[in-house]
């Protein structure tokens, strides 16, 4: 770490890390981000529920409005809270997923000669409860509550995507499949109706289902769903009466969550078990004609690939806002209790943020 840059950045993750705010717990952590975020340049647009709206105290006729956002939540800690710098790299909870964009969208804030030369307003959005099931969101009572976002020409959502830029996402639909049976003793199993056996059989065309590739504007996305949990039964010499199976099902942006529900029940096809669906976040559509986004890829020097999960650009696609994914944390470490971000990745997000602001490039790799 040789640069005043890399050093602020790697500070300033650290700092971060070290504030817990797991969902539900943002309260100390927002404070912080309002502290250090917001300057004369930025006017308080919105601060409740845990999120934070910063939008340009000075509106420019004409100019669009760019807004970097991220969420300040994590998953519960697992030991690695405090964290610590490794060698080139900040390790602890929320490192990579998001507190290392965090510290980019704070630099970024106080970079002033990239702000005032660029033709882009610039907005600031801190969010929490990302982390939980979409029926909690803090972002959609934010998106419904507050007009001023509505302005925003382009959502930069600084998820993990190790500097690539992402477009869409899956749609996330959780399910609980039951299926009942009949009790009796194992000696005499014709006497009962066993929910485990049932329960695999009609679970059977799930796990048989092979990946579905869906194309969307020359992007990929792949359709998969998987049995996450399994659980039922009793005494060792019992016919099971009852199982339960947690199924998750991950949709391409060219279907509804309608759509998915009912394909999950198709599947199921006439097996006698109760479906109850327990989340359905919706997909996040393909904007790749949005000509920020193109001015985004270009002056990034950006290859333009799916998101193959589910990210808040769902979220600001139900208000009418264009997003996409572009964030240094590597997409492998989110969520790990060895998580993890390379300060060369937050010197390369400031890099290419900075091209794009300022209309330049294609932003050089670190």
């Amino acid at each position: 770490m040789t640069d005043d840059l890399t050093r602020r950045l790697a500070a300033r993750t650290l700092e971060l890390v070290d504030v817990p705010s797991e969902s539900g717990d943002e309260g100390a952590i927002l404070a912080r981000l309002r502290e250090l975020a917001l300057t004369d340049r930025f006017a308080v647009a919105d601060d409740g529920d845990a999120a934070l709206l910063l939008l340009p105290a000075l509106r420019r006729p004409g100019a669009p409005l760019v807004l970097l956002a991220g969420h300040v939540d994590t998953v519960p800690a697992a030991g690695n809270v405090p964290g610590r710098i490794d060698g080139d790299a900040v390790v602890g909870r929320g490192a990579s997923d998001m507190k290392g964009a965090l510290a980019v969208m704070l630099e970024l804030a106080g970079d002033a000669p990239t702000l005032d030369a660029s033709e882009l307003d610039v907005g600031l959005l801190f969010v929490g409860r990302e982390e939980l099931p979409i029926t909690e969101s803090a972002l959609l009572p934010l998106l419904e509550r507050c007009a001023a976002i509505r302005e925003v020409d382009l959502a930069l959502v600084m998820e993990p995507t190790a500097n690539a830029l992402e477009v869409g996402c899956m749609g996330n639909l959780n399910a609980t499949i039951r299926v009942t049976g009949r009790a009796a003793h194992t000696a005499r199993p014709w006497l009962g109706e066993n929910a485990i056996h049932a329960a695999i059989e009609a679970l059977a065309p799930l796990v048989d289902l092979p990946i579905r590739d869906v194309e969307i504007d020359g992007l990929v996305f792949r359709e998969v769903v998987s049995v996450t949990r399994f659980e039922g039964g009793g005494a060792r010499n019992v016919i099971p009466d009852r199982i339960e199976a947690d199924v998750n099902l991950r949709y391409a942006p060219n279907h509804t969550p309608e759509g998915a529900e009912a394909r999950l029940r198709e599947l199921m096809g006439s097996h006698p078990v109760d479906v109850e669906i327990v989340g359905n976040a919706p997909p996040g559509p393909v904007t790749v004609r949005n000509p920020l986004v193109g001015r985004l890829r270009d002056t990034g020097g950006l290859a333009v690939g799916p998101k193959q999960a589910w990210t808040p650009v769902a979220e600001f696609a139900t208000a009418g806002i264009d997003a996409v994914n572009l964030g240094p944390g590597d997409p492998q470490y989110a969520h790990r209790d060895d998580e993890r971000v390379e300060v060369a990745a937050l010197v390369r997000s400031i890099e290419i943020v900075r091209a794009f602001l300022s209309g330049t490039g294609p932003a050089e790799d670190a």
